[in-house]
């Protein structure tokens, strides 16, 4: 099965035949581990990995990272599940460090994203402070890369 999650990851859009035939499985075979994965909760959805900047260039991204109070008898659980729930929030993660949980966000501007910590994550109980880091560029995601810059010919002026 590792190895089907691992085909699957890197290209979700393969057939079962497809599948198979790499695996050297019947389709069948991989019909029914795929069903298996998704019934147990192991695969929890299909995605695409799109390159903003083509596709929008006015989308801005930015991961947070929050530092928090954790509640009685759920940690930082309780907040975690709040946050996930925000349209606006893509993915919440507990994290080692100086910060507790760590979000990434997608907004139309520097404006919406600011508007966005300001009114809505800052005033959250239990949140103490906030760090904002804007994504510039993205080269990679997921392990497909993004960005297929041809090589600068200029050269190296001396």
């Amino acid at each position: 099965m590792k190895e089907l999650i691992t085909l699957l990851k890197q290209n979700a859009r393969l057939s079962n035949a497809e599948l198979a035939a790499m695996l050297g499985r019947t389709e069948e075979t991989v019909a029914a581990q795929i069903a298996e994965l998704e019934e147990s909760g192991v695969i929890r959805g299909y995605s695409v990995i799109v390159d903003e900047e083509l596709a929008d260039r006015d989308t801005v991204s930015a991961y947070i990272e929050l530092k928090i109070t954790p509640q009685p008898d759920c940690g930082f659980d309780e907040l975690a599940r709040l946050l996930s729930s925000f349209e606006e929030i893509e993915s919440v993660t507990l994290m080692s460090g100086g910060y507790d949980l760590g979000i990434t966000i997608s907004g139309n501007g520097l404006r919406d994203i600011a508007t966005f910590v300001a009114q809505r994550l800052a005033t959250l109980d239990g949140v103490l402070s906030t760090r904002t880091h804007f994504v510039l560029k993205r080269y990679k995601e997921k392990g497909i890369l993004i960005q297929d810059e041809p090589d600068d010919e200029r050269g190296v002026a001396f």
